[in-house]
């Protein structure tokens, strides 16, 4: 910055933990007569199960794996999202209660903060684990995976191939969770490192390791990657917008896409990770249901537009004061502070923050949502957003792209900003005594301020002036040229440093000490802030959810932990019916030990897979907290949605489509419970007709085995051959359903309701005309299949035989035709063996 006073002759002058198996000792010998009491002192011996847990925490995602001494399994939990306070590792600990922690020795901050408060708390029951730090290179994704491909488990038979072996572990080790597979990888560097549960047995003794299981957190239900991606839950599209290809890629026509009317980031943030999360915890299900249905009466719809207003007004707070922290250390983060959008944001949301709380002061105390709203949004946000009003000049931080104080805050600021802005008249007077001392052939001269440098006589270079010696004036220090300017200090210029030294330093230091001041204040109260942020963002979700049920028709579910399974009456797919003109609904139940697996039939394109996605989405909703799209909707203990639809293909997994099908039933197989809900659509289309049947059969009949035990089927099919040829067995635990249709002459017409019943064909041929395929193909095509379905043998068609014997005729006759017989090198013999021959086989 520079204060430029020019004098003229004639003119006035201007101017931002491995798993441990505990060994357990011997008991005594057993003495006669004492047989209950040496079985009691044993158990009070016997050490009780430890449990070492392996974490990693990278970019808002966590990788959870550890190892449980009382059955030598290791549990493992797929790639979560975590808060960066990190409240679902804290679930986590406070549940399995391990021995020892395990991570990388290179945390980010958010992750050293916990363990550090986890170390402090010395006298906290029961007894706090012990955290071991490993180099962050035992963590590595590909010496991880060696490690879990390459270990010697107890459950693999000795028999298998290495390939099989690989091919067994995909199915039960998600190896597309990075964070999880890198966890694994280190708590199993862990266990080999403490060998644990062996230390006294020989050195090829490895620890035990009998089976490989998934956890979820109590109360959470587990969903994969393949369920959220086959129902729509969540799907990625790129952005068509070419500015924003760095930012990658936006929400597609998906459920959280429909329903996420979120108006800040972190209340869409919060939405993601309900849906991340579903739950069957009544209590938080039931409270987040009633603050929707709230706002669905019609005379709360103003004030839930209001509400809504105010929270699109909800800046990126904890950012905020990240900067604000960070710029104690670091002093390119006073740049970012700087920005004069920094304080109107923060104000502009405590703002906002204190009308949530009136208004919600207004709204019925039962709701607990209001109550905390209008409880924890204390007076600390009225004394920050006074503190920020006092002190901050807001127009004067635009104007100079800089943290400004508002006059009358400080007098000594005041005082140098009145000397600044006094300069320009000041150093007016000065320029013209400059050129009253200056060489006659100096038309005009500038007294100038340069901050860090001080104040400086810059005179026009004259055309004399040509080397460097020439620049030297009598009584003036030369200090550099710039822009056909010559710098000079002059006497006048020192005492002017001396007297008025470095005014605008001086004022950025003070007003930086202010701002220094100002975050101290706020930070003190950054709990307050934070807390703000989790209700606002949670009264955001709900007044989304909200907004698209009255939109779309979406009624109230009802809870029932008694009912292993879903009834839903009259339900209808979420996105579907925003898709298509009309959209027929469809009640499902299944609970109870009656129609556990429900076989469905039906003609292609009859809407099987619609129902089957219906169902899962509807339950899934549910168990989110949201309104569903159905009349009636009750659900019970849902623990887990398993999926077989569609096929997830990548090449990077160097798997066939058929064995990716294995893959996804196979986890329903080996994970699902009496309260799993299991949808299967078209299993064993991916091999031959026999042996995919044969699978699906096979499948079916394990859970029917289980008796009251089978989890919550849906199961759909065009293999009709399985009721036919009755490979299932009778009872009721299946029930068959089938898509009603009508025949009417040669067209079908598809009523798209669910019925009780076996479909008699599949009607190919109806959905191949719609598709396109001439009607010879077609024909023929129905041709065969009849043969097939009576047992007859197939002919080929007399008419393609005949036009293709013409074909042969007239190659051959051809071949003759361009005989040259007065060639000398003509051999006959080699012409009837490579041209003739050939052709007449043809022909016969």
């Amino acid at each position: 910055m520079a204060y430029i006073v020019r004098a003229i002759p004639g003119r006035t002058p201007q101017c931002p933990v491995p798993g441990a198996a505990s060994a357990s000792f011997p008991s005594p010998a057993p003495v006669p007569g004492h047989r209950e009491a040496e079985e009691e002192e044993e158990d009070n011996e016997q050490e009780p199960a430890e449990i070492h847990l392996c974490v990693l925490w990278t970019s808002g995602f966590l990788g959870i794996a550890y190892y449980d001494t009382s059955d030598s399994t290791i549990h493992f939990m797929p790639d979560a999202p975590d808060h960066e306070s990190l409240k679902l590792l804290q679930r986590v600990l406070d549940e399995i209660n391990p021995r020892s922690i395990v991570t990388s020795a290179k945390q980010d901050e958010n992750m050293a903060r916990f363990l550090g408060k986890l170390a402090s708390q010395e006298h906290k029951e029961p007894k706090r684990p012990e955290i071991i730090f490993l180099p962050s290179v035992d963590f590595g994704l590909e010496i991880s995976k060696q490690r879990l491909l390459s270990g010697n488990y107890a459950f693999i038979p000795d028999s298998m191939t290495t390939t099989e072996k690989i091919l067994f572990l995909s199915s039960v080790i998600p190896f597309d969770c990075l964070l999880t597979v890198r966890a694994l990888g280190g708590l199993l560097k862990f266990l080999g490192r403490r060998r644990i549960g062996v230390e006294l047995e020989d050195y090829n003794v490895s620890v035990p390791i009998l089976g490989f299981k998934k956890f979820v957190l109590t109360h959470l239900v587990s969903i994969d990657q393949d369920t959220y991606s086959v129902l729509q839950i969540f799907k990625s599209e790129s952005h068509p917008s070419v500015y924003k290809v760095a930012s990658g890629l936006k929400e597609g026509l998906s459920l959280f896409g429909i329903l996420n009317r979120c108006r800040c980031k972190w209340g869409e943030k919060l939405l993601r990770l309900w849906f991340t999360r579903p739950t069957l915890d009544l209590g938080e299900l039931n409270s987040r249901l009633d603050v929707i249905q709230f706002f669905l009466l019609p005379q709360n719809l103003d004030m839930a537009q209001m509400l809504h207003r105010l929270l699109g007004h909800i800046k990126n707070v904890p950012l905020i004061l990240k900067r604000m922290k960070l710029s104690h250390t670091k002093a390119s983060d006073w740049q970012v502070l700087y920005k004069p959008t920094f304080c109107p944001f923060l104000l502009q949301t405590v703002y906002s923050a204190l009308g949530l709380r009136d208004a919600c002061r207004s709204l019925p105390q039962a709701i607990q949502l209001f109550q905390d709203i209008a409880q924890e949004f204390s007076d600390d946000l009225h004394h920050i957003a006074s503190l920020i009003g006092k002190v901050v000049d807001f127009e004067g931080s635009l104007a100079e792209n800089r943290f400004t104080v508002l006059p009358n805050i400080d007098p000594d600021i005041d005082e140098k900003k009145r000397r600044l802005m006094g300069l320009p008249s000041f150093l007016t007077e000065v320029a013209r005594k400059e050129l009253e001392n200056l060489d006659s052939r100096i038309p005009s001269c500038s007294v100038i301020y340069i901050p860090l440098i001080g104040f400086l006589l810059s005179i026009p270079r004259l055309p004399s002036m040509v080397e460097a010696s020439d620049f030297e004036i009598e009584g003036l220090d030369f200090m550099f040229l710039s822009e056909e300017k010559l710098h000079y200090r002059s006497a006048r210029t020192k005492e002017l440093d001396a007297l008025l030294g470095d005014l605008h330093c001086d004022i950025r230091d003070q007003e930086t000490l202010w701002m220094y001041q100002l975050q101290c204040q706020v930070l003190a109260r950054a709990a307050v802030l934070s807390r703000v942020l989790d209700l606002a963002s949670r009264l955001d979700v709900l007044l989304a959810l909200a907004s698209a049920a009255r939109d779309y028709g979406y009624s109230r579910p009802r809870y029932s932990p008694q009912l292993l399974g879903v009834r839903i009456q009259n339900g209808r797919h979420p996105l579907m019916e925003l898709c298509a003109r009309t959209f027929v609904p469809n009640s499902a139940e299944c609970g109870g030990d009656r129609g556990r697996v429900k076989v469905i039939t039906g003609p292609n394109s009859s809407g099987k897979s619609i129902y089957l996605k219906q169902v899962g989405l509807i339950t899934f909703m549910a168990l989110v907290g949201s309104f569903v799209p159905a009349e009636e909707a009750e659900i019970g203990a849902v623990d887990a949605i398993f999926t077989r639809i569609h096929s997830c293909e990548s090449i990077s997994l160097g798997l066939s489509t058929f064995m990716l099908d294995l893959n996804q039933v196979a986890k329903a197989v080996n994970n699902a419970t009496k309260q799993s809900l299991v949808l299967i659509d078209e299993f064993g289309k991916g091999t031959n007709t026999v042996d995919g049947l044969a699978l699906l059969a096979a499948v079916l009949r394990h859970w029917l085995a289980l008796g009251p035990m089978c989890p919550h089927i849906f199961v759909a099919t065009n293999f009709l051959s399985l009721v036919q040829l009755q490979l299932l067995p009778q009872g009721p635990l299946v029930q068959y359903l089938t898509m009603e249709t009508c025949e009417d002459g040669d067209d079908l017409v598809f009523f798209y309701q669910v019925c009780e019943g076996i479909a008699k064909a599949s009607h190919a041929s109806h959905t191949a005309a719609q598709a396109g395929l001439p009607d010879q193909l077609l024909t023929r095509g129905k041709e065969v299949s009849d043969l097939i379905r009576s047992g007859k043998p197939i002919k080929p068609v007399k008419e393609l035989l005949k036009e293709k014997q013409m074909e042969n005729y007239q190659t051959l006759v051809d071949k003759f035709l361009k005989l040259d017989l007065e060639d000398p090198n003509l051999d006959l013999d080699l012409f009837m063996s490579q041209e003739v021959l050939p052709a007449a086989t043809a022909i016969l």
